[in-house]
């Protein structure tokens, strides 16, 4: 799951005009600006580990089923995702996060673990601080490839929800330059989804790219009160993954 923002979308600045709120801001003005190396101040007191935004409420003990139904994915080969939003929290930035476990299997076995880092600012925006990531092949760890932390090497944190995700707004959800630099484009607000959980109407879709992998790009959509509800590829691949159950604390 998957993250500033954007004139037109008005994300409040958490961190005063000179930090990564006024960069955010400039988002809407320059789409495609330039990673900047600075490392921004945040206050800890606009921050809490309360997440309820709407579009990507993070609650503490919630955890989201998803399966890949991409055409040459076979019952016996199947991709599940895990996502278990945990009470554990991280310190980031001085900032208390909440840790977010995701974990990936084929076939039943376990090829990729996550530990993600989230907080929600005072005006409502889902920020992500980073990851620790491992990818594995028969229980053995071959990669924490993608592994990231704002404040670490020139890596700052990005926003993964605004809190009024408005058509046009463009927002790097990931800002680790070489490593993870992943942003979002809103496109819609009233899109109507169906997948095995549900079909829900006024999804928000985003689309999501990276200049590291540029042939790459996905599209997401955002159901409210439940969260990200479909993963689709639509350059550079066929995966669709699609939320199959929600089990609430």
């Amino acid at each position: 799951m998957t993250a500033v923002v954007l004139g037109a979308a008005a994300v409040a600045s958490a961190c005063g005009d000179g930090g990564e709120g006024a960069a955010a801001r400039d988002a809407a003005d320059a789409p495609r600006q330039t990673t900047s190396t600075a490392t921004p101040t945040l206050n800890p007191d606009d921050f809490t580990t309360t997440i309820d935004n709407p579009y990507l409420p993070l609650e503490p003990g919630t955890r989201f089923t998803y399966e890949n139904a991409a055409e040459d994915d076979t019952e016996e080969d199947t991709e599940r995702v895990v996502v278990e939003v945990t009470d554990r929290t991280r310190e980031v930035m001085g900032i208390t996060t909440v840790v977010v476990r995701d974990t990936v299997t084929v076939d039943g076995e376990t090829v990729r673990e996550s530990r993600d880092w989230f907080a929600q600012d005072s005006t409502g925006n889902v920020w992500y601080f980073g990851e620790e990531t491992r990818e594995l092949e028969n229980g053995e760890v071959t990669s924490t490839e993608g592994s990231w932390e704002a404040g670490e090497d020139g890596a700052h944190p990005g926003i993964v929800m605004p809190a009024d995700p408005r058509v046009g707004a463009v927002y790097p959800q990931e800002n680790a330059p070489g490593v993870a630099e992943d942003t979002a484009e809103v496109l819609s607000r009233d899109e109507s989804v169906e997948v095995p959980y549900g079909s829900f109407d006024n999804v928000v879709q985003t689309k999501d790219y990276t200049p590291l992998e540029p042939d790459m790009v996905e599209h997401k959509y955002y159901a409210e009160g439940v969260g990200l509800v479909l993963e689709e590829e639509v350059e550079g691949g066929d995966d669709r993954l699609e939320l199959v159950s929600v089990e609430r604390p």
